[in-house]
């Protein structure tokens, strides 16, 4: 008979090397953690806090120290759905709002809050309604930045002995009511109405005023053009009665020329539209009479003494 003794011996000592080996292996493998950058590890020995592991390379007590879900430690940025809020006037809005926060310490956050992401939403749904409770509705939509600030710090405040610092808090939307929307646009309808009535008035009264500026210029600019006019027609009409005066008295003219020249005179001042009653002057009665003195004399006929 073959003797197994020997046999089932090396089986036994191969199996035994190879549970020592896993076990090995699992042992390292417990004592060996790498930690991803930007994220730390709690870790737990016999169930109390230990240590902060932090990124690279960390060893652990095998089956003794416990590492906890890694913690991001980047800033996130949360989306919180439209919550509801009534303001001062009490109207019901809804409000979408936006927190960026970041974990400054791992061991706060897991130990001092439950769940800081829940608890960040339900603070941020809180200090919201308190917030804007004491605004009107204009006053909710024009005030942003001071929300947010008021916000912010309320938040820091109270979330820093959890291990989280909040950078930033925005409004992401205000969501009045369908019907307050409404008249809403109406008055913005009305008055964006009211001011192109109101610029469309003053257009109309600076293009009058334009107007009778002008025609106004225009008239004085005519007045002016016509007594121009007329002191130069004025200047003519002298120079012209100088030059004949001069000219007659220079060529020593008698009674026969003064009486032809009357005589030439008369129909143009009757041509004239507005001369409808002229009168002779007494000169031309005695130009008359030494013109038909002349013609006598050119006939032979006697002239008739003139009385002393």
């Amino acid at each position: 008979m073959v003797d197994i003794g020997p046999f089932i011996g090396q089986v036994f000592v191969i199996v035994l090397l190879v549970v020592l080996a896993i076990f090995v292996i699992v042992v390292l493998f417990r004592a060996i953690r790498i930690i991803p950058q930007a994220y730390a590890g709690v870790v737990e020995r016999l169930g109390r806090y230990q240590r902060t592991l932090t990124p690279g390379l960390n060893l652990l007590v095998p089956f003794i120290d416990r590492v906890l879900p890694l913690v991001d430690m980047r800033e996130q940025v949360v989306s919180f759905p439209p919550q509801p809020v009534i303001t001062e006037d009490n109207l019901v809005v809804s409000i979408d709002t936006v927190v960026y926060f970041q974990v400054t310490d791992a061991r706060d956050a897991t130990y001092e809050i439950n769940n800081y992401l829940g608890a960040v939403e339900q603070l941020t749904t809180t200090t919201l309604r308190n917030v804007v409770g004491g605004l009107n509705l204009e006053q909710a939509l024009t005030s942003r930045d001071e929300i947010n600030s008021r916000l912010r710090l309320v938040l820091d405040e109270a979330t820093g002995k959890w291990g989280i610092r909040v950078s930033r808090v925005e409004l992401k939307a205000i969501e009045p009511p369908t019907s307050i929307q409404d008249s809403m646009e109406k008055q913005m309808r009305a008055e964006r109405d009211r001011r192109a009535a109101i610029l469309t008035a003053e257009g109309s009264k600076q293009s009058q005023i334009l107007e009778a500026e002008g025609r106004r210029q225009a008239e004085i600019l005519r007045a002016e053009g016509d007594k121009q006019a007329q002191i130069l027609r004025a200047e003519g009409e002298s120079a012209a009665i100088e030059s004949v005066f001069r000219a007659i008295h220079a060529g020593n003219a008698d009674d026969k020329l003064l009486a032809y020249q009357y005589l030439q005179t008369l129909p143009k001042i009757s041509e004239s539209s507005s001369s409808k009653l002229w009168i002779i002057p007494s000169e031309f009665t005695d130009a008359l009479k030494g013109l038909s003195n002349g013609f006598s004399a050119g006939r032979g006929t006697p002239t008739p003494p003139t009385a002393p």
